[in-house]
């Protein structure tokens, strides 16, 4: 039997057609669907509205939330009122903002007031009350809910200054809301005297040291050195020493300058009018290097008037004057 050549070369090359055909066809079938697989994957989720649910309680906006496939994230925050506890403050989308389903929303949740009655102040520094307050305060979310109505009433009394005597509301008063309290502080003892420390003979330090200590009203004088006269020294005061005066007067005090000093260094006198208290409350001088470190010059309780000090800094230096820790004024030494 003799074979066809040619039928045989034309049957290879059918199959052999037929067969990248086939491949043909797969890829292209595996193509369309990687293509399709691809832009649904980017599609994404599906597309919702944010609800408004500030006001509503916390259980009634996660029903809300959940129905938008939509999920929280819960922050709390204590209010102005009781009145607010459980409630939605804030949320973050804003209402009618268009998401993705499944993305979380921000929601701040009241706790109500930090506190629910008035405690007692009796018998505490009003000072130290107003800095309870504050921290009260930023606890809150820098929300007021106690603040003191200014001015305070001051009467003289046998406590010490600062001390408050009296308070409106009353300890235990129930607390719905933000409330302005109402304090009776004392001024201290009327005609209060104390007796002049010996300075005359001290060096400028030792000098501001016992200022500091015994709490005496001052106003400093700087002048040269005559004759064996040392630098930085007490040389005269006025009134002289033991003598009985009022906290009000001021003790003038006469200090000689510096035998020598760097060419970059200036001693002068540190001045500035700090409003007069109705109790001596605590005044700080300090000085601000370059560097950035901090050093401390001068500390006293002061009722106020012309604040006067010596120093002796480099230039460049910042003086800062503090009253409460509350910066009241400063400048730059040249």
């Amino acid at each position: 039997m003799r074979l066809d050549l040619s039928s045989i070369e034309d049957y290879v090359a059918n199959h052999l057609r037929m067969f990248i055909i086939s491949v043909a066809a797969l890829v292209v079938f595996v193509g369309i669907i990687a293509v399709s697989v691809f832009f649904i994957a980017v599609r994404g989720e599906e597309q919702t509205m944010v609800p408004n649910v500030i006001g509503k309680e916390l259980t009634e906006a996660l029903l809300e939330l959940q129905v938008k496939e939509l999920y929280p994230r819960l922050h709390l925050r204590y209010s102005q009122t009781s009145r607010d506890k459980g409630l939605i403050l804030e949320q973050e989308p804003k209402p009618g903002t268009i998401v993705k389903a499944g993305r979380r929303i921000r929601l701040v949740v009241s706790q109500g007031v930090i506190v629910n009655k008035i405690e007692n102040f009796l018998s505490r520094n009003i000072d130290e009350v107003r800095m309870d307050l504050m921290t009260l305060q930023a606890t809150a979310g820098g929300i007021p809910l106690l603040t003191i109505r200014e001015p305070l009433m001051y009467e003289f009394s046998s406590e010490n200054p600062g001390t408050i005597l009296a308070q409106k509301p009353e300890a235990g008063t129930d607390i719905s809301g933000p409330t302005s309290l109402e304090f009776v502080v004392s001024r201290g003892r009327e005609n209060l005297t104390v007796a002049v420390p010996q300075l005359t003979g001290l060096t400028l330090s030792r000098a501001l040291e016992l200022i500091s200590s015994t709490g005496i009203n001052f106003q400093f004088i700087i002048r040269e050195r005559s004759g064996n006269e040392s630098g930085e020294m007490v040389v005269s005061q006025n009134p002289a020493p033991n003598t009985a005066i009022s906290i009000n007067t001021p003790v003038q005090i006469t200090v000689t300058r510096p035998e020598r000093m760097a060419d970059n260094e200036r001693f002068s006198l540190f001045s500035y009018s700090i409003p007069q208290n109705p109790y001596p409350l605590a005044v700080r001088l300090e000085a601000l290097h370059e560097s950035g470190a901090r050093e401390r010059i001068f500390t006293v309780n002061y009722m106020g008037g012309d604040f006067s000090v010596p120093y002796k800094q480099p230039v460049g230096t910042v003086l800062v004057l503090s009253m409460l820790n509350r910066e009241l004024h400063r400048q730059t030494i040249y």
